[in-house]
């Protein structure tokens, strides 16, 4: 990492200059750090500033944008979360309404920093929002570190659970204790879950688990073999199955040990894994004997990130929010910071400017 220094652009119509306040390292952060997501692939030059889980303050408004998109009126010094990203809203994708899918919503990122307005990554002091993307202000009750981690990985994990449609009772496995495995557990419980077993190698992440509503947890370490896990995984949900196994562990590897943990109808949900070019044999058999489907979830709608404010905001204390995100590191430390995420010394790494 280098840090460099642009000019502040001011905002074009509809667009808001937000300076940075917490900004958190993403699973695809890391990704794109080791070189496991080579950015060149996806036409997007370097140099790049990497970040997107991120909150801060309105610095700037552009002309024509004095409210939120949920109709608050919006002013300099407002704090806000927002979607990383801008769709298109006329391909076939947003016509649909599905405007997570959209292929244009970072067409931005198609030129380099060094190019204006510059700041088009969390991890720096300000962050340009483009006109048309969707924000929304903060609650007075959520703090800046609890609030970061709304603008991908709860919002990403709210989205994934309406698109599997979780019904009351229902079981729920988690593999990943990670940013996204905690707030998936919470939102699980949240929504009615029978048993919500999560999977991790961590044993300082399955006990935070336990304090996000996880009935149960399984250690990769004390439990290596993968059967056995799938078994254990059969005899906690009353010899069934689980109906959703949500994948937030971040490497493909996850997916053959989550098939054969569904029950018959069970559903799929795959969020974590952003790992271009790694693979691994699948015997497709065992979904359709169970009847299973596979969902995959990339992004989410501005009504997820609505709602996962208001969930935030509503159960602050119900919750260890806070515990998610670490002590944060200055800008200056970002190195630091990202050798503690690699490392699996923190669910989330928190950055400051």
């Amino acid at each position: 990492m280098e840090i460099q220094e642009y000019a502040v652009p001011q905002p074009e119509p509809g667009a808001v200059v937000v300076r940075m306040t917490v900004a958190n390292i993403c699973g695809t952060d890391l990704h794109q750090w080791r070189g496991e997501f080579d950015l060149a692939r996806f036409g997007r030059p370097y140099p790049q500033v990497l970040g997107h889980e991120m909150t801060g303050v309105v610095s700037a408004l552009g002309a024509g944008l004095d409210r939120d998109s949920a109709g608050a009126p919006l002013a300099e010094g407002d704090r806000i979360v927002f979607r990383y990203f801008t769709p298109c809203g006329r391909c076939r994708a947003c016509l649909k309404g599905i405007t997570r899918a959209c292929p244009h919503a970072r067409d931005y990122l198609r030129e380099p920093c060094s190019s204006p307005p510059h700041f088009n990554g969390a991890f720096g002091d300000y962050y340009y929002v483009r006109p048309g993307t969707s924000l929304f202000r903060v609650p007075d009750n959520l703090s800046d570190a609890v609030v970061a981690g709304v603008n991908c990985a709860l919002s990403q994990v709210v989205g994934g659970f309406e698109e599997v449609g979780i019904q009351l009772g229902e079981h729920v496995v988690i593999q990943g204790a990670g940013g996204l495995g905690l707030f998936a557990t919470a939102v699980a419980r949240e929504l009615g879950a029978g048993q919500v077993i999560v999977v991790d190698a961590h044993t300082e992440r399955l006990e935070l688990a336990g304090r996000f509503g996880a009935d149960r947890t399984i250690s990769l370490a004390e439990l290596p073999e993968r059967d056995a896990r799938a078994e254990l995984v059969r005899e906690l949900t009353d010899d069934w199955g689980a109906d959703v196994v949500v994948d937030v562990a971040g490497h493909p590897s996850a997916f053959n040990e989550g098939i054969p943990m569904l029950s018959r109808t069970g559903r799929y949900l795959e969020i974590g894994n952003l790992h271009p070019g790694t693979t691994v044999p699948v015997d497709i058999s065992e979904l359709v004997f169970r009847n299973s489907t596979v969902h995959a979830n990339f992004y989410y709608e501005p009504r997820h990130l609505a709602r996962a404010l208001a969930l935030l905001s509503r159960t602050r204390d119900d919750y260890p929010w806070d515990a998610v995100a670490s002590e944060p590191f200055p800008l200056a430390e970002i190195d630091e910071a990202f050798l503690a995420a690699d490392r699996g010394d923190v669910a989330r790494a928190a950055i400051v400017p």
